[in-house]
């Protein structure tokens, strides 16, 4: 390890151990203690009031953005008072280490990126994939997965099989397995679908993969905050995230797991500060000696200490009010919604499948009666914030629905529907 490395490593421990940055601080966090004997209405009023979110309109658009509560941005804010005052920006092994708890990982096996493209791009040109190679999508995917391995595919030659999401757990593993062939390098789906909230069986495919020498690199923008996530446990060698949709964190704040034993299989690509394990621009001829030995080797140079200090507080309040609880809720009104979208009857078709293991927080839906443009456009004026899906020909309307949602909310969204088909 150079002396430079072990330094900042030095200065950072030492800042950490003072107690100069807010970490866990119960100032940071004092807004974000959870009554537990509250009944279960009051119980979600009170999460929903610890959020700034306007009650002027209905937001149901989590899978496109979280509104952070006030505990994160309170962390944050403490934070960046800190550094402004010191001087110091430090570092955040500390955070890292409390999201790599969250998510299931070991900490050497978490990078912490800007946003899930970002680590989705790291796999992409990290793998070593040649020409004629092929890689395994659905027609669903989100710009953000499709496009780096179309640009890959256009510069180096791999090849792109795609399936469309089918309406079991069981149909989309058959659909996966029917593209399999020698040629077969990479499974890359994400872990829901954009689109129409499909639940892919992760481990299952996982599992698929790593019995046919296939790796398996897994789009997770829609699985922090809504599972009760485990990574380790679905076995994939890969999985990029992010905290700003259903963890509730800051944006700009993401993560990208690599597998231990695969570290040096995906090479790291763009490097810098931190990437390395000592290098040397004196000597004849200049030297890299080495990457850091963990997946720290793909986040590189100055990010900001605050917002990760951010996803961190995310993480500690959806601990606090307990994952299992967190995902039960997020079912639970998923499933209020799914069936009162189904009573509208024939004004309404329901892309979303119906197995309840193959979804989990958005859903999707479109009407004959309407334009999807003109009924979301409804929507908006009528007060409920809403996502438009017209990737993929899906052409329909997204509702995603959190913990800071009410079922009555859900019922108004209903009425407004019935309202506006007529």
């Amino acid at each position: 390890m150079s002396n430079r490395r072990r330094f900042l490593r030095k200065l950072s421990a030492s800042f950490l151990a003072s107690g100069m940055f807010i970490g866990n601080s119960s100032a940071a966090f004092s807004k974000s203690k959870i009554d537990h004997t509250l009944s279960e209405a009051d119980f979600w009023e009170e999460i929903r009031n610890g959020f700034p979110l306007t009650r002027k309109r209905v937001y149901l658009n989590n899978g496109t953005f979280g509104p952070a509560p006030y505990a994160v941005s309170q962390a944050m804010n403490a934070c960046l008072e800190e550094i402004n005052s010191s001087g110091e920006y430090g570092h955040f092994d500390q955070e890292r280490a409390q999201l790599a708890g969250f998510l299931g990982v070991e900490t050497d096996e978490l990078s912490l990126t800007h946003n899930t493209t970002e680590g989705i791009n790291i796999m992409v040109w990290g793998l070593p994939l040649n020409k004629g190679d092929e890689v395994i999508l659905t027609t669903h995917e989100h710009v953000g997965n499709g496009l780096p391995w179309l640009n890959r595919a256009k510069l180096d030659g791999i090849i792109i099989k795609t399936f469309e999401p089918q309406d079991t757990q069981a149909k989309n593993l058959e659909a996966i397995k029917n593209l399999i062939n020698t040629k077969t390098r990479v499974i890359a789906v994400p872990h829901v679908t954009c689109t129409t909230g499909v639940v892919f069986p992760i481990k299952e495919i996982a599992d698929l993969a790593r019995s046919k020498g296939i790796y398996s690199a897994i789009d997770g923008a829609h699985g922090a905050g809504t599972f009760n996530l485990n990574i380790s446990e679905l076995g994939c060698d890969f999985y990029a995230g992010c905290f700003h949709k259903w963890l509730l964190g800051p944006v700009g704040t993401g993560f990208l797991y690599v597998k231990k034993e695969l570290l040096d299989e995906l090479q790291a690509i763009q490097v810098g500060g931190y990437s390395d394990d000592g290098w040397d621009m004196t000597s004849n001829p200049p030297a890299l000696y080495g990457l850091n030995p963990t997946a720290h080797r793909y986040d590189y140079g100055t990010q900001s200490r605050a917002l990760y200090v951010g996803a961190a507080a995310a993480a500690k309040y959806h601990l606090e009010i307990g994952k299992d609880k967190v995902e039960a809720r997020i079912k639970d009104l998923n499933e209020y919604l799914y069936l009162g979208l189904q009573d509208l009857g024939s004004k309404i078709q329901i892309l979303t499948p119906a197995e309840k293991e193959s979804r989990i927080a958005m859903i999707s839906f479109k009407s004959e009666l309407k334009d999807f443009k003109e009924l979301g456009n409804e929507l908006a004026k009528n007060g409920f914030r809403i996502r438009q899906v017209p990737e993929s020909g899906v052409n329909a309307i997204r509702v995603s629905t959190h913990i800071y949602n009410s079922k009555s909310e859900i019922e108004s969204l209903l009425k407004a529907i019935e309202k506006i088909l007529g």
